[in-house]
């Protein structure tokens, strides 16, 4: 026996209660030793219609990249939010996670009246709106699933351009993720800028060197 999730769920309940303007947010980008972490705020019409949309780790890169097109004409508004790796030290990655989605969601308060908020996981005390944390919402709920492949594809497509810059890193293949690949590759060129120097395995290389 097969169960469909109704991923218009939470939303359908909010209408109900007349909140229209629904913001989906979604982060991706924690677990890289590179790279900014990235989030989005997306907010679907009524009639929004794709497809197979669901949690962008499980969706192909193609189709990821045809999604992201169709989500980028058709939903309402749409905003991304980024912290850099300096921040990210500096604040660990679970604060940078949270202030990357308030980011997204003032880049969507610019454009729309945004009532509401459907967050992946994480809690927003500083939001000055309502908002609810869903555990694995991005399989949940269309709207968190589409700020996810926004943010995705917005993350892999900066992962793209670091290679081209670098291509002896790998970082198309691995997209900045602790692979073994990557950590031959820092072990073999060293570290350069942009790198989570909190991460360990950065740390460790970074302690080895100073041997």
């Amino acid at each position: 026996m097969v169960i469909v999730m109704d991923l218009w769920a939470y939303e359908k309940s909010l209408y109900k209660e007349g909140i229209n303007f629904i913001g989906g947010v979604d982060e991706v980008g924690r677990g890289p030793l590179i790279g900014n972490v990235v989030a989005a705020c997306c907010v679907l019409p009524k009639d929004f219609k794709l497809d197979g949309l669901t949690d962008s780790k499980k969706l192909s890169e193609k189709k990821r990249d045809k999604y992201y097109n169709y989500i980028i004409e058709n939903c309402i508004a749409y905003g991304i939010g980024k912290v850099d790796p300096k921040e990210i030290d500096k604040i660990n990655i679970y604060e940078a996670s949270r202030k990357a989605m308030m980011m997204a969601i003032n880049e969507v308060k610019k454009q729309i009246k945004l009532e509401y908020v459907l967050v992946d996981a994480m809690p927003l005390p500083d939001l000055d709106i309502p908002h609810i944390p869903i555990i694995k919402g991005d399989a949940k709920s269309i709207s968190i699933a589409a700020a996810s492949v926004i943010a995705k594809v917005t993350r892999d497509r900066e992962m793209y351009e670091l290679d081209k810059q670098y291509p002896m890193y790998g970082y198309s293949s691995h997209k900045g993720y602790p692979t073994k690949k990557h950590i031959e590759a820092i072990n073999k060129y060293g570290i350069i800028e942009g790198y989570r120097l909190t991460y360990k395995p950065v740390e460790k290389i970074l302690k080895e060197d100073k041997r």
